[in-house]
C-alpha cells in the first residue's frame, strides 16, 4: 500500500520453518527473521528451503531493513542468501550477530554486510515506525520480542517465546515491558503458535539441569549428550554436570563447535580453563571421566551421533555401558530417523536415554504452551490477532486461545504465506495476496526447480533409459541398430524388450523418413513418444527416456 500499512509473511503460515514476516508502513519495509526449512525426503537432492523473495526484489528500493529476533536456524539460515539479493542493514542481538557472521564467512559475504548490535533496550527508527523491543525466553541466548509504533497503530511480533521464571540463564522474560506496552494499546500482535496444541505451561529448564546432574553421577562410563547447537544453555548444564562429576569435554560436530566458539567469546558460555579437550585425546582420559557434546539429535545422516550410532567417527566411538542421552526432543517428522540411531546405539550395549518432555527429563520446549500464549495475549490485549510460525492446526488452536481472553473471533487472521492484511484508519482487512513460496537450494544452484524435482522423482520411481543411435546427418540413414542403456529400470527380460525397442526406433526412423520429417528434434521427439508408449504398454512404468543421436 503506498499509504496505509500492511503486514504478510513469505514463510513461516501453515508450516514449521522458514520464518519470514514483513511490515510495509507507507514506502518502508522492514523485515522480521529470514529462516529455512530442512527438505524430506521428496525433495531429492535439495540442501534447504528459503523463502520466495520475488516480491521483495520488486520492491527492493523500499526494503529498508531485517531485524532477526534469535539465532535459530529457521529464523537466519537464509540470510546470506537474502544479502546477496538485497543487502540492507540487519539488526540483531550480539549473540545472534555472532551465528549470522559465521554464516556469511562461510559465504564470503561478511564485508559487503551492515550488522547492527542491538539489544532489548534499543530504540530504532524507521521511516515512520518507531520500533523497540522486549527480551523472551527461549531455548537459545538474546532473544526478542519486536514493538512496532506506526501511525496506525502498534503492530508487536513477539518472536519464538515461553515464560520460564527460572530459566537456566537468567535471562528472564521482560513481562513489565510487555505489560506496558498492552495498557498503551496494541492494534495487532503476531504471536508464535507452535505449543498452541498442548494444555498448561512450558516446563523450566531448571528440570532438565536437576536430572541431567543425576545421571552424570550414575554413569560409569562416558557420557554421550546429543542436543541442539544453538541450545547454549543446555551445553552450560552439560558443562556443570561435567564439572561436579570431574569429566573432560570434548565437542563433536561442525555447528557445535563453531556455537560453543561464539557463545564463549561473547560470554554466554563459561567452560573452565582445561575441560576441553580434542575428540582424538579421549582415549588418554579413562572413560568414566569423558563427556561427549556432539549434534544429531533430530537424526541427521551425517550428524556426529548418526556416525558414532554406526561405528563410523574417526575418533571416537560407543562402547557397551557407555551412557548416551538424547536431550532434545524430535522435530515433527524426524521421529523415524531418530528411532533408527536409538536401535543402533542399544545394538552398541550403550544406556540410551531418549524421548521428549517429562519422559526423559532430558528436554524441555523453548515454545510456550497454552498457558504461556494465554498470558501473552492477555498481556498484549490486542484488537487484531495473526497466529504465526505454526502449522495449520496450531494457528487454529492459538485463535481458540485469543477467542477465550477476548479477541473477536472476526479480529484474527488465520493466513496462508502471501496472504496480506491491509490496516487502514486503523481497521484491518485481508482481501489481497502477493507472491510466496519456496526457493530450494541445490548445491550452488538456487530457483523453483520444480522441473529438476520432477525429473529426480521420475528416475528415483521407475529409473531412466538412453537409446544411443549411431546416424550419419548428411546421408539421414541409421549406421548400427541402436543400443539401449537401463539404470534403475528393469533387469530381467531386458533382452526381450531391447528386441520390441529396436524394432520400433527403426520403424519410427523409416516413416519419419518417408513423411520427409528428418530433423534431429523431430526424430527425437518421436522416438521418445513411440518408446515410451511401448515400454508402459509391456512393464507398466514409465521411465525417462533419452534419446541420442550421434552423428558419424
Amino acid at each position: 500500500m503506498e499509504n496505509g500499512l500492511s503486514i504478510f509473511a513469505l514463510g513461516g503460515l501453515n508450516e514449521i520453518g522458514k520464518n519470514m514476516y514483513a511490515i510495509e508502513c507507507g514506502e518502508d519495509i522492514v523485515l522480521i527473521d529470514c529462516g529455512n526449512k530442512f527438505p524430506d525426503e521428496s525433495l531429492l537432492g535439495i540442501d534447504l528451503i528459503i523463502p520466495d523473495i520475488s516480491y521483495l526484489i520488486e520492491n527492493k528500493e523500499r526494503v529498508r531493513a531485517l531485524i532477526v529476533t534469535h539465532g535459530h536456524e529457521d529464523h537466519i539460515g537464509g540470510v546470506p542468501f537474502f544479502l546477496k539479493k538485497i543487502n540492507v542493514p540487519v539488526y540483531a542481538t550480539r549473540f545472534t550477530l555472532g551465528l549470522i557472521e559465521i554464516k556469511l564467512k562461510e559465504h564470503r559475504y561478511l564485508r559487503e554486510s551492515e550488522l547492527i548490535e542491538i539489544h532489548s533496550d534499543s530504540t530504532v527508527q524507521i521511516g515512520d515506525m518507531d520500533i523497540s523491543f522486549f527480551q523472551v525466553n527461549h531455548s537459545i541466548p538474546d532473544c526478542l520480542g519486536i514493538v512496532f509504533n506506526t501511525p496506525e497503530g502498534t503492530i508487536v511480533h513477539t518472536g519464538d517465546f515461553k515464560f520460564d521464571w527460572t530459566p537456566a540463564n537468567d535471562e528472564r522474560p521482560e513481562i513489565h515491558k510487555m505489560a506496558e506496552v498492552g495498557n498503551k494499546g496494541v492494534l495487532l500482535l503476531l504471536s508464535e503458535s507452535t505449543n498452541a496444541e498442548r494444555p498448561g505451561y512450558t516446563p523450566s529448564e531448571q528440570m532438565v539441569g536437576k536430572n541431567l546432574e543425576q545421571l552424570f553421577i550414575r554413569a560409569n562410563r562416558k557420557v554421550f549428550v546429543s542436543t541442539f547447537a544453538s541450545n547454549v544453555s543446555r551445553i552450560q548444564q552439560v558443562v556443570e554436570a561435567s564439572q561436579k562429576t570431574n569429566r573432560k569435554l570434548a565437542l563433536l560436530g561442525r555447528s557445535m563447535v563453531n556455537v560453543v566458539k561464539v557463545a564463549r567469546e561473547r560470554g554466554y558460555l563459561n567452560i573452565p580453563k582445561g575441560m576441553l579437550i580434542e575428540a582424538r585425546d579421549m582415549k588418554e582420559f579413562p572413560p568414566e571421566m569423558v563427556t561427549v557434546l556432539c549434534t544429531g539429535s533430530q537424526g541427521e545422516a551425517m550428524a556426529a551421533l548418526s556416525r558414532l550410532s554406526t561405528g563410523n567417527y574417526r575418533d571416537a566411538e560407543i562402547l557397551p555401558e557407555d551412557t548416551v542421552i538424547l536431550a532434545a526432543g524430535p522435530i515433527p517428522g524426524n521421529e523415524k530417523n531418530v528411532t533408527r540411531i536409538v536401535d543402533n546405539l542399544y545394538k552398541l550395549g550403550a544406556h540410551v536415554i531418549y524421548g521428549s518432555g517429562s519422559s526423559s527429563g532430558m528436554h524441555v520446549s523453548g515454545h510456550g504452551y497454552q498457558e504461556d500464549l494465554r498470558l501473552m495475549l492477555t498481556l498484549m490485549k490486542p484488537k487484531y490477532f495473526v497466529p504465526i510460525h505454526g502449522e495449520y492446526r496450531m494457528l487454529h488452536h492459538h485463535r481458540l486461545l485469543a477467542e477465550s481472553v477476548g479477541v473477536e473471533e472476526e479480529n484474527t487472521f488465520i493466513l496462508k504465506n502471501g496472504d496480506v492484511v491491509d490496516i487502514e484508519n486503523s481497521v484491518a482487512r485481508s482481501t489481497r495476496s502477493i507472491p510466496s513460496g519456496n526457493t530450494y537450494i541445490d548445491g550452488v544452484d538456487i530457483g523453483n526447480m520444480e522441473f529438476v524435482l520432477r525429473d529426480r522423482k521420475q528416475i528415483s520411481e521407475d529409473g531412466m533409459l538412453m537409446i544411443i543411435i549411431p546416424m550419419n546427418k548428411q546421408e539421414e540413414k541409421v549406421l548400427t541398430n541402436p543400443e539401449f542403456i537401463s539404470r534403475g529400470f528393469v533387469d530381467q527380460n531386458f533382452s526381450e524388450l531391447r528386441k520390441g525397442m529396436n524394432r520400433i526406433t527403426l520403424e519410427t526412423i523409416n516413416e519419419l523418413h518417408e513423411a520427409n520429417r528428418y530433423s534431429w528434434n523431430t526424430l527425437k521427439k518421436q522416438i521418445k513418444r513411440s518408446i515410451a508408449k511401448y515400454v508402459k504398454d509391456r512393464t507398466k512404468k514409465e521411465p525417462m527416456i533419452i534419446p541420442i543421436l550421434l552423428d558419424i
